[in-house]
Formats: structure tokens, C-alpha cells, sequence
């Protein structure tokens, strides 16, 4: 018979319970059990988990560390899909491997080079990867004179934080002056550049900023599934372009991704998103890790997150081609259930629980649309 497979996802987005029900569905028929763990007692991936915990606030790097090698020997976990503290996790990973523990991430080195997205871009900018005009700014003068380049050479101007996921930070600059235009209707990421100005030279410190064109859109996002050889198993990309949403396996976006994943040894999942400047595709951000909608390629016959735990745990797939590609898609919002109570649940079986059981879930939260059902165009 064989044996369940233990998964820990830690602290992850709430659209990764998607990601959990393709790893309970997966082709192979194999038993899955999922152990999650979040600082939100209301995350949706808690009342999606077979087991769950709150995690401890406030721990260091380094006691994560300690505090995710606990979890992972008393929970018997196979394999771990960090995002919280990845860099220092993955840092460890040999301990993790004596645990009996496999981790879905890359290596240490790969994980450092796109911490930064300055340093990310020199580096794929090295292996011939197109990237946007780029400038690092920290001050308010080093901002305006970026901003100006890009103005003389008629671009928009925008920001985000050097370091950070998830669009956090984003930003595009305005010399509109504020005015009840930018009140009505939903907000915007347009800011004023005289308010950003007048923050910078206020601050206590120094920000960490990247300035750069606004990229255009069609966006694609391609979802790589690499082995610890460097070689790549499986590159399908996503586009989006306003509401619709599609697929692609187009060289112009996927052989730029296959470079990044195999040369960089971005094993198992990695998500390297491209933009549009001018006629040229071009690099706009990459992550380590499985990206929020991994569940949309479902839609081309292929269930990726089940792909992945399989060669985490040694059992190659081959190189993978999706059957087919989905039609043309959008996504909504959809509820799914919480814990009735801030307790997360935990098994029956559980012989040690750290928290008490609770009953079935009763309320349900709304995943955000990002993360949604998918719906055809």
C-alpha cells in the first residue's frame, strides 16, 4: 500500500487553497493530507488544511528555523512549501533532509539573487533576458531625476520597493495636481509626485526603491516547474490583458522564463513575469515560489502543484506538455469556509494536539478575485 504524503504549507496566500484541493485531487490517486499554518486565525488555508496551527508572532529568521524543523518532525511532514522566511529555511536545508523533509524551493543561492530586484535584474540582464530602463532611487532628488529621464523619453514613471512581493509598494507617478478627479470613483496607484517628493524629505530614512517605465500590457506570468538537475520540466504561461485571461506557450515568453528557471536553478515552482515595453517583451518581476494562480493551468489538463510534490519527493515526471491550453478565461470572487470560532481545527486522530478541536466550519470568507474561480470568456 502506499504510504499518505504529508504537506506543510506555511503562512501562505489564501489563494493556495486552490493549490491544496489539486494535491487531494491529484491524478495518482495518492492520499494527501495538508497541514497549514498561519498568523490569521480567519485564513481560508487553515480551514482548508487538514491540520492547522497559529504560528507564534515575532520569531527571528533563525527561530522560524527552529520553530518550522519542530513542526515538520511532530507533524511527520514530506514535503514543505515555504514562503514565510524561504531564505532562511532553504538555508537549512540539509537539517530539513534529516528530518525527513523534502523542501519545494530552491536553493539558497537562487532564493538571494531575486530578493533584490536590482540585483535580479542585472543578473538576468547578464544571460541576455531583456529588462526595463531601471533606477535605483533612496531620496527625493534621486527620484525626480528619474522620473524626469523617463518624462524626457516619454514614459510614465512608476515605483515599487527593491524588495517585496505581490504588487505591495506599487506606485504610478503623477504631476496631476491633487484635486477632486482623485476622489471619485475607486482609488487608484496614481500619486501626486509633489506629495511623494514632500514624504521622501520628511522621512526619518532612506526608502529602497526601483523607478522605471510603466510596462504595458499584455502581462505573462509563466509558471515553471524545474527539477534539482536545473532542468526545466514544465513552462506554460498566463496572460493577462484587462479582464481576459488566457495561455501561451509562445517562445517570445517561454524560452526568456526557461533561461531564468534553468539558469538560475530555480527548482520546483517559480513564477517569471514579463510586460511589454515598446515591442519587447521584458522581464518585470520573478518569484520563488508557487505563484497565487499555479490552479488556473488546470484549465490546459495539468494539475502543476501535484507535479511538483511528486519530484520534490524523488519521483520524476519526465518533461511534462499540457494536452491542451484552456479557452479564453476570467475569475471571480467566491466564498469559501472559515473556522466558526479563531481556533484552527485539528484532526481526530491527532494525538497531541496544541489546540483544542472545534466544530465543522459555519461561516465562509470571499478569496480575493485574484485567487478566484475561473470562469470562460
Amino acid at each position: 500500500m502506499v504510504s499518505r504524503v504529508r504537506v506543510w504549507l506555511n503562512r501562505t496566500y489564501a489563494e493556495n487553497v486552490f493549490f491544496m484541493d489539486q494535491l487531494r485531487r491529484n491524478p495518482s490517486d495518492r492520499a494527501v493530507e495538508i497541514h497549514a499554518t498561519h498568523g490569521d486565525a480567519d485564513s481560508p488555508v487553515l480551514a482548508a488544511a487538514d491540520t492547522a496551527e497559529l504560528e507564534p508572532e515575532g520569531l527571528s529568521p533563525a527561530a522560524y528555523v527552529e520553530y518550522a524543523l519542530d513542526q515538520c518532525r511532530r507533524r511527520g511532514i514530506d514535503v514543505f512549501v515555504p514562503r514565510l522566511h524561504q531564505s532562511a529555511i532553504v538555508a537549512h536545508r540539509a537539517d530539513f533532509e534529516a528530518a525527513g523533509t523534502a523542501l519545494l524551493a530552491p536553493p539558497p543561492e537562487a532564493v538571494a539573487v531575486f530578493e533584490d530586484k536590482v540585483i535580479a535584474y542585472e543578473a538576468v540582464q547578464a544571460i541576455g533576458v531583456p529588462v526595463p530602463p531601471w533606477w535605483r532611487v533612496r531620496t527625493a532628488e534621486e527620484l525626480l531625476s528619474a522620473v524626469e529621464e523617463l518624462e524626457t523619453r516619454g514614459h510614465k514613471a512608476c515605483f515599487k520597493p527593491a524588495s517585496g512581493a505581490g504588487g505591495v509598494g506599487f506606485r504610478v507617478i503623477t504631476r496631476a495636481p491633487f484635486s477632486l478627479t482623485h476622489l471619485s470613483g475607486f482609488p487608484t496607484p496614481y500619486v501626486q509626485l509633489d506629495l511623494v517628493l514632500d514624504a521622501l524629505r520628511r522621512a526619518d530614512e532612506p526608502v529602497d526603491w526601483l523607478v522605471m517605465p510603466r510596462l504595458e500590457q499584455p502581462e505573462v506570468s509563466v509558471d515553471c516547474l524545474t527539477g534539482p538537475d536545473n532542468r526545466v520540466r514544465l513552462a506554460i504561461g498566463r496572460s493577462k490583458n484587462g479582464r481576459r485571461r488566457g495561455f501561451t506557450v509562445q517562445e517570445q515568453w517561454v524560452e526568456p522564463a526557461r533561461r531564468i528557471a534553468e539558469g538560475f536553478g530555480l527548482h520546483y515552482l517559480s513564477n517569471i513575469q514579463f510586460r511589454m515595453f515598446g515591442e519587447t517583451p521584458v522581464l518585470m518581476d520573478v518569484n520563488t515560489r508557487p505563484a497565487g494562480g499555479l490552479h488556473q493551468l488546470s484549465l490546459c489538463g495539468v494539475n502543476v502543484p501535484w507535479l511538483a510534490v511528486q519530484l520534490a519527493l524523488g519521483e520524476d515526471p519526465g518533461e511534462v506538455a499540457p494536452p491542451f491550453l484552456g479557452q479564453d478565461y476570467t475569475v471571480v470572487s467566491g466564498p469559501r469556509p472559515l473556522r466558526p470560532v479563531s481556533i484552527p481545527q485539528q484532526r481526530a486522530e491527532e494525538t497531541e494536539p496544541l489546540l483544542p478541536a472545534v466544530p465543522a466550519p459555519a461561516s465562509v470568507d470571499s478569496v480575493g478575485s485574484g485567487a478566484a474561480q475561473v470562469l470562460p470568456l
